[in-house]
């Protein structure tokens, strides 16, 4: 019964509203130790006057390509925070920012370090 009311409370509109209200903007502190690291040495970049990233992935194929934003998708329906992202054939663009408080979240970080682990992961 308690899987139920949490799957009821989670389509119910004030679980939604209550759940958005925590999120806030990365601190500075948050943008030195949470981001810093994504954009010296994964690949992401800051988008121009966007507080957003981005990162483009490149593929061997479209199947492998598609694997990879089928994983994603699923990860960013789970936790109910969905990237923006553009693709043609074996290249992926995807681009993070959390719309609920128009900048970058903890929930972007977290979703661009899955992101890399997939990839990561499909090219093995």
């Amino acid at each position: 019964m308690l899987v139920a009311t949490s799957c009821i409370l989670r389509s119910y509109p004030l679980y939604t509203t209550l759940f958005r209200r925590n999120m806030s903007k990365l601190s500075e502190s948050q943008r030195d130790t949470l981001l810093k690291p994504l954009l010296d040495s994964n690949g992401w970049a800051m988008v121009t006057d966007r507080d957003a990233i981005k990162k483009s992935y490149v593929f061997s194929d479209f199947n492998e390509a598609f694997g990879f934003m089928s994983r994603v998708a699923l990860r960013a329906d789970k936790v109910d925070h969905h990237p923006e992202w553009f693709n043609v054939y074996n290249k992926v663009e995807v681009t993070l920012s959390t719309h609920d408080c128009q900048g970058l979240s903890t929930r972007d970080v977290d979703l661009a370090k899955f992101c890399d682990k997939v990839a990561k992961a499909s090219k093995q």
